[in-house]
């Protein structure tokens, strides 16, 4: 399985840059990606906030 270039930190702010009025070719250009490659992140980590993000991938476990 091929290893992720950007973190899913890196994706979310993405995602979040493209809700503010950033177009999606504008942002995978500048990312290297392609526009398929952005929309099946957002389909993975939209709406999704960095908390939610440490909790989806268990990182939080140890303070619980």
């Amino acid at each position: 399985m091929k290893n992720s270039k950007f973190s899913e930190s890196q994706i979310i702010k993405s995602l979040k840059e493209n809700e503010q009025a950033r177009s999606v070719g504008d942002l995978s250009r500048e990312l290297g990606i392609d526009k398929s490659t952005f929309y099946y992140g957002r389909k993975k980590y939209g709406g999704m906030e960095q908390q939610q993000l440490k909790r989806f991938k268990g990182a939080s476990r140890r303070e619980q």
